[in-house]
């Protein structure tokens, strides 16, 4: 079956972020371990996560399908994302226990640097992120999904009213319908908050007129 205009555009874009060349001319996708951070087109900080499976791989299970519990229960929009930052880690010891420390503590990092970055400072994730002790990042790269009139279209602030409502309508009924940890409901917050902002913002403008 043919995707949509929407989803062949989504598909592309992730596939052209992945792609993007390290310093080292690797592809950031290619490593095995790393940590991302995905923003919406406010340029605001929305998630954070880890892989020890290649970035290319867990990006993908994030933005292109629904096999990941942060998209299942609509606690994050793939297509609110409008960029995405990689920290990828080229070199780590043969250990694992010390893989899975690195990266918990990378994790933490960009959590930390993200919440300050936040007009919110609250991030999506429903899962707690453990505090650990900070350490120093690895070069990122960051790119666009989308560029020129997808982007344009997609970052329309009606457009993105609609569906940040809808994704607080599922997320509200996965609540009603579950039972579900605290970090679902501050997420549903962060959410509403998140939509309030924006619909103000929207308003104030046509105020201006």
């Amino acid at each position: 079956m043919k995707e949509t205009p929407e989803v062949a555009a989504l598909y592309s874009g992730v596939a052209k972020v992945l792609d993007t060349l390290c310093p080292n001319g690797r592809r950031v996708g290619d490593c095995k371990h790393g940590v991302y951070l995905f923003y919406d087109y406010d340029r605001e900080p929305i998630y954070v996560g880890r892989t020890r499976e290649k970035l290319r791989t867990r990006i993908r299970r994030h933005l292109t399908n629904q096999r990941t519990d942060a998209v299942a229960m609509s606690v994050l929009d793939p297509f609110e994302v409008a960029d995405i930052e990689l920290w990828p880690f080229w070199d780590m010891p043969a250990s694992q226990a010390e893989v899975d420390d690195i990266l918990r503590r990378a994790e933490y990092t960009v959590y930390q640097r993200a919440l300050e970055q936040s007009a919110f400072k609250v991030i999506l994730n429903e899962a707690e992120i453990p505090a650990t002790d900070l350490i120093p990042l690895p070069p990122s790269v960051k790119a666009s999904i989308l560029g020129g009139e997808a982007r344009k279209q997609r970052e329309h602030p009606d457009v993105r009213l609609a569906r940040r409502a809808r994704t607080i309508a599922n997320l509200a009924r996965v609540i009603s319908e579950r039972k579900v940890k605290v970090g679902i409901r501050r997420t549903l917050w962060a959410q509403a908050r998140r939509l309030d902002r924006l619909a103000e913002k929207r308003l104030k403008e046509f105020n201006g007129r």
